[in-house]
């Protein structure tokens, strides 16, 4: 996550967080937090409408914390604030783990099992086909209007 970010949901100025983070700067290793390169601020610059340089914007490159670097963060900024989205973030990066590896074992033993009866018969890779396009995320069905329906041959 981006230090911007991350000080929007603590309400701090990204400038606060950034001190803190500095004067912390050995609890910060580069797998917790790094700085993003010059040619990802720009892609930002021109996808989220960060300011341009000298134009009473950041003056610096962004910092991006990682899961490890978040949960640091609640150590640094000593706020009630700080430890509630510490609490919440963590949960999201958890679930969000989960679920990538949940879709990822899923995939590979439909493929394991594809290559173990790949030469039998025609119904069982229908079968496969059938459960791949269960796994892909389907469509929502349209809503059904709220309100009553007026029957217009009455």
């Amino acid at each position: 996550m981006l230090d911007s970010d991350l000080a929007e949901l603590y309400e701090v100025p990204t400038s606060r967080l950034n001190e803190a983070v500095k004067r912390n700067r050995d609890r910060f290793p580069e797998d917790f937090m790094f700085q993003i390169a010059k040619e990802e601020a720009e892609s930002l610059t021109s996808q989220i409408a960060i300011s341009k340089p000298g134009r009473g914007g950041r003056r610096h490159l962004p910092y991006a914390f990682t899961e490890h670097g978040v949960a640091m963060l609640s150590s640094v900024l000593n706020s009630e604030r700080a430890v509630q989205v510490n609490i919440l973030i963590i949960r999201a990066f958890v679930k969000l783990r989960e679920v990538m590896v949940t879709h990822k074992d899923l995939a590979q033993k439909i493929e394991a099992l594809e290559r173990k009866y790949k030469d039998h018969d025609r119904e069982i890779q229908v079968i496969f086909t059938a459960i791949k396009k269960l796994l892909e995320p389907s469509p929502q069905p349209p809503k059904r209007p709220i309100g009553f329906a007026v029957d217009e041959k009455s």
